[in-house]
């Protein structure tokens, strides 16, 4: 920002990006942009204060005398432009005052050099500050454009910024590109990548990959040895030529060492080749070992085996050996037994006497092969180890003992031939064998009671016997307690007897418990009672009833014999609770009952103690009590409607009141139903349909109340034409123009109600059938004759007839009257026209004159035509073919219609009578 001072008037230059804010008397602030030129008078002619950012200078011109001071622009050229650097050079700034010019001194200002790659809008960067007036630019990048720009610096004199100045840098050939990285390799590729850096992607076009000849390990070519450089007698081949920056070398040599280094080209030329860089493919797998053979004897728990190592190694050495064994048995696994580089190994810790396959693969750098042919081995059997020690077979008896014994752990590699089981009193006494033989049971019979007794075991197998078992002792079990006496009995009350026992010989054990059985007949009683106690008391009886009961006793070695029954008689008293208290239905009454205010029930008469029973005591409701004869039934009456009871019994005799039977809950029902009103819904000349109450008009099957509908025949008698639980109901098959007479009662559980009135009910007068299709006779050329059959009257009502013309979709009325033809004029000729007709009736009521119109008749089509010199006869039998060939299809089409509506009515009646009704 500058600004001069001329006499009273101050002009402030305003440089573009800056803003000069002036505050004005009032105290408003005004903002101004740049570039802008501001001139400013002061009132009294002072000059007033203005404020200049940090970093600006200020410069005035002397009072009074307009004095200006200055800089002038810098203007750098640009020369000696090459690949990668430029000659920049600028002068000394020149300053201005008062039109005079003066120069400084190098020393009295710094420089401040910034580039930009970007554009003029771009970010530039400082590249040089000092006070040098000529640099060389250095680090540019090839065929690029660049802006420069000078700043100079003093403390007397605001910065001075230069113009831009532009240039571009000369082409040349790429920069040695970094060595190829290899990415992925398989046994016969190799993958290679590499990268451009960032000041070669300008001038990047295209890169070679040369490949040296390889460096195998199966049979060297004669070519330099690893590490060796690109040099020999022969050149290095081209493998890649492109502007990719990866590629992929196929067909190579498996577990070879190839040698590559890479070239960058541009237009101006090739650079200087990248670092020899090594790299070599992965071995194949090798192919399998030979079948293993066996190296020695077979022992019986080990063997020798040896194998050859692989015909094709896969271009690797092995690495190991892996061998592997498996049971000759279908579904065993292999397992590994032996992992090195050695060919041989003894395979050790074998079962005797068992089939072995045995597989052996190796591994390389390659990978793993395929297993060898299969050796199968079997080793050699020997007599098999000890049995386990023979124990019991279920429960030892006090004379014979039943024995059984599993196979030895190891059979020595052969099946077990036979067993031989040795027993003795002690293990001291001599041994005596008590069976020989196959299975792997056998009962040892003419022992004592309560004896221990050992047992060994041995098995036998191909080769010979093993040793004998672990001993094994075991014991005899005791005997049965003796038969126990009669035992005594007393009755202690009408229901309750005490019974006692002696104890028998015990045989040898403790006896542990007593089975008491107890029943009204001998030969079939049941264990009331078992325990250590010698007597027992059995309650709950029945008076007046004859008992029987026996014992045994048990003990560890069994059940001893029941001994002699005793009996007993219980004395008589009161009669024994009503078992069976129910309530008889209204079919199972002998007469009908109002089941509104009675209940009928029944029971059968409990045992009576052995005293006969002479009545019975009723309780219902709350606790009112009745007392009846010696009946088994009996009719509760002066009952609440739809009320709940429960009713229990008691019966007596001469000992007393028995105990109350179980309470049983029963219902009265309530009062019959009154009618409900009825109406006519729908009516029709042939039908009525009626409705009554309030309901659905389908059946409830949790509908409780029925309706009984009847209707007067032409006797004068009402007859029944529904019933059921529906609320409408439709009478078909009636007359025309005829009153019919109706009333209803509805009915539930408690009975039938009242009919009601009798209703009236009128059918509607039937319209008139449908007539045939008109016949048209044409009379002249534009003149057709229409005719129709005639209807008689109905019930003395006249009949008119509508007649229709279409020559289009829309029929329109021709003529209405009493007439059976008509003539029609004025048609176009050679247009289609259709006709139909229907018949209506006429009649006078109370009301006025009504009509009742029937169907109309299927279409009839015609056509005027011309007439021509041939008789008119001769168009006749085509219209009439035409007419009857529509009239035909109609029929056939309200036939199918029919058919269909008919089957549909009966699915719905089958469904409403299966689902519904019943």
């Amino acid at each position: 920002m500058f600004y001069t001072h001329c006499l009273n008037v101050i002009l402030v230059q305003v440089n573009p990006g800056e803003t000069f804010t002036i505050t004005t008397e009032d105290g408003h602030v005004q903002c101004i942009q740049g570039p802008a030129h501001v001139p400013m008078m002061s009132p009294n002619g002072s000059m007033p204060p203005i404020f200049v950012p940090p970093g600006y200078v200020s410069q005035v011109s002397a009072p009074l005398l307009g004095v200006f001071v200055g800089v002038a622009k810098l203007f750098p050229p640009v020369s000696d432009i090459q690949a990668r650097s430029a000659v920049l050079s600028w002068n000394l700034p020149v300053s201005s005052q008062n039109g005079e010019s003066h120069s400084h001194s190098p020393a009295a200002f710094t420089f401040e050099v910034a580039i930009s790659n970007s554009g003029k809008s771009g970010k530039f960067k400082s590249v040089y500050v000092g006070e040098e007036l000529t640099i060389t630019l250095p680090d540019l990048r090839p065929a690029t454009d660049y802006h420069a720009r000078v700043s100079a610096t003093s403390s007397s004199i605001k910065e001075s910024v230069s113009e831009l100045v532009s240039f571009t840098t000369e082409s040349c050939e790429p920069d040695c590109p970094a060595a190829p990285k290899l990415v992925n390799r398989t046994k016969n590729s190799l993958s290679l990548q590499w990268k451009v850096s960032r000041k070669q992607s300008d001038v990047f076009t295209h890169s070679v990959l040369t490949l040296v000849l390889p460096v195998t390990q199966e049979s060297p070519l004669g070519c330099a040895p690893r590490g060796s450089q690109f040099r020999g007698t022969r050149s290095p081949s081209p493998q890649y030529n492109g502007d990719e920056l990866s590629c992929t070398l196929r067909n190579l040599r498996r577990s070879t060492s190839y040698k590559f280094r890479l070239f960058a080209y541009n237009s101006e030329g090739k650079s200087s080749p990248s670092e020899v860089v090594e790299h070599s493919t992965n071995p194949d797998k090798p192919g399998p070992p030979s079948k293993p053979t066996a190296k020695g004897k077979i022992h019986s728990h080990s063997v020798k085996v040896a194998w050859e190592p692989p015909k094709d190694n896969g271009g690797s050495d092995i690495a190991k050996y892996v061998l592997e064994i498996s049971e000759a048995v279908i579904g065993s696994k292999w397992d590994t037994i032996y992992s090195g580089s050695q060919r041989e190994h003894v395979c050790d810790h074998l079962k005797p006497g068992t089939s072995y396959r045995v597989r052996v693969h190796c591994v390389s750098r390659g990978g793993e092969s395929q297993a060898s042919d299969i050796l199968t081995v079997t080793t050699s059997a020997v007599p098999p180890g000890p049995c386990p020690a023979p124990c019991l077979a279920g429960k030892a008896k006090p004379k014979e003992v039943a024995l059984q014994w599993g196979p030895p752990a190891v059979d020595g590699g052969s099946d077990i031939t036979e067993y031989v089981l040795e027993m003795a009193n002690s293990e001291q006494e001599e041994r005596r064998q008590v069976y020989q033989g196959a299975a792997p049971e056998c009962t040892v019979s003419s022992l004592l009671p309560g004896r221990a007794y050992c047992f060994w075991l041995r098995a036998a197998n191909r080769v010979g016997f093993g040793p004998h078992s672990d001993k094994a002792e075991i014991s005899t079990a005791p005997g049965p307690p003796d038969q126990c006496c009669k035992p005594a009995m007393a009755c202690k009350n009408a229901t309750c007897v005490a019974v006692s026992w002696e104890s028998p010989a015990c045989n040898g054990a403790e006896i542990s418990e007593y089975r008491l059985e107890w029943g009204q007949v001998e030969g079939s009683m049941h264990v009331i009672y078992t325990g250590p106690c010698q007597s027992y008391e059995v309650k709950g009886l029945t008076p007046a009833t004859t008992y029987y009961c026996r014992v045994q006793a048990v003990n560890v070695a069994g059940v001893g014999l029941f001994g002699e029954a005793g009996v007993v008689t219980t004395p008589a008293s009161v009669p024994a609770a009503v078992s069976v208290l129910q309530l008889l239905e209204e079919d199972q009454m002998e007469a009908p009952l109002p089941l509104s205010t009675c209940l009928a029930i029944q029971w059968e008469e409990p045992c009576c103690h052995g005293a006969e029973i002479t009545g019975y005591n009723i309780e219902y409701g709350e606790k009112q009590l009745v007392t009846v004869g010696r009946n088994t039934s009996h009719v509760l009456e002066n009952l609440q409607p739809d009320t709940l009871y429960r009713v229990r019994i008691q019966a007596i005799n001469s000992f007393g009141v028995g105990p109350f039977s179980h309470s049983i809950k029963a219902k009265t029902k309530p009062l019959p139903p009154d009618p409900p009103h009825l109406e006519c819904v729908v009516f029709s000349y042939q039908s009525l349909k009626l409705k009554w109450g309030e309901g659905p008009s389908r059946a409830l099957i949790t509908n409780p109340t029925q309706f009984n509908l009847q209707m007067e025949d032409r006797f004068g008698r009402f007859v029944t034409v529904y019933s059921g639980p529906c609320h409408t109901y439709k009478v078909q098959r009636l007359s025309e123009s005829t009153t019919y007479y109706f009333k209803i009662q509805a009915y539930n559980d408690a009975g039938e109600g009242e009919f009601s009135d009798v209703y009236a009910f009128t059918t509607t007068k039937s319209p008139p059938a449908s007539l045939k299709a008109p016949k048209a006779n044409q009379l002249e050329e534009n003149t057709f004759e229409i005719t129709w059959e005639p209807l008689q009257p109905m019930k003395g009502d006249s009949i008119v007839y509508i007649l229709q013309l279409a020559a289009g979709r829309e029929f329109d009325q021709v003529y209405k009257g009493p007439e059976t033809s008509f003539r029609l004029t004025g048609l176009q000729t050679n247009c289609e026209y259709r006709i139909r007709v229907c018949a209506g009736r006429q009649s006078q009521d109370a009301a006025g004159s009504q009509e009742l119109y029937g169907p109309y008749s299927p279409s009839a089509v015609f056509s005027s035509q011309k007439q021509e010199l041939e008789p008119q006869c001769a168009a006749v039998p085509t219209e009439l073919a035409d007419s009857k060939k529509t009239l035909h299809e109609e029929r056939f089409i309200a036939i199918v219609l029919l058919c269909g509506f008919a089957v549909v009515a009966i699915l719905f009646a089958v469904v409403i009578q299966y689902f519904v009704i019943k």
